[in-house]
C-alpha cells in the first residue's frame, strides 16, 4: 500500500497533502460526445429544444460543474479555478454535439478531474433537454485531450 497515494498505511482511503507542491500554471481539457438522433439534433441547433437553448444552458451546466467537482469526487482537492470554457458544438460527422471544455487553475495540483466534470454535466444536461423527443442517445468518449503542468509535465492524447 505504500506505492498508493490515496491510501494511508492501514489502506483507508485520504486525500493527499498537496501543501509542499509548488503553486504553477495547470490547464487540462477533456472532450466527449453524445449521439443524437437527426430530428432531435435539429431542434437543439435551432433553438427550438423543448427545455430551451441547448448549447448555452449545457456550457453554463458544465461551467457550475467544474467549481464543484470537489463536491462530487471523493478526494478530490477544492481548486481556485481561474478560467473555465467550455463549448458545444455539432461532432464533425453531424452525428450529434461534441463538449470540450478546458479549465485552468494557479496551484498544487491539476485540473483534469474539473474538465472531465464539466464535459460529463454538459453531457448530461444535453440528455435531459433532448429526452423528450430521443431516448436513444448515447454518451461516450469522454477523455482528456490535454494537460499542462505539475511534476507530471504535459499530456497530449
Amino acid at each position: 500500500m505504500a506505492d498508493l497515494t490515496h491510501v494511508d498505511a492501514e489502506g483507508r482511503a485520504r486525500m493527499v497533502d498537496v501543501s509542499d507542491k509548488e503553486h504553477t500554471l495547470r490547464t487540462a481539457t477533456a472532450t466527449g460526445a453524445i449521439a443524437i438522433a437527426p430530428d432531435a439534433l435539429q431542434l437543439a441547433l435551432g433553438g427550438k429544444a423543448p427545455k430551451g437553448a441547448v448549447e448555452g444552458v449545457s456550457e453554463l451546466a458544465g461551467v457550475m460543474a467544474a467549481k464543484r467537482t470537489s463536491e462530487l469526487i471523493p478526494l478530490c482537492h477544492p481548486l481556485a479555478l481561474s478560467g473555465i470554457d467550455v463549448a458545444v458544438t455539432p461532432t464533425p460527422d453531424g452525428s450529434g454535439l461534441t463538449v470540450t471544455a478546458s479549465v485552468r487553475t494557479t496551484g498544487p495540483t491539476g485540473v483534469e478531474m474539473e474538465a472531465l466534470t464539466a464535459v460529463s454535466v454538459a453531457l448530461l444536461t444535453i440528455y435531459d433537454m433532448l429526452k423528450a423527443v430521443d431516448r436513444a442517445m448515447v454518451i461516450g468518449n469522454v477523455r482528456v485531450i490535454e494537460k499542462h503542468g505539475g511534476s507530471s509535465g504535459s499530456y497530449r492524447a
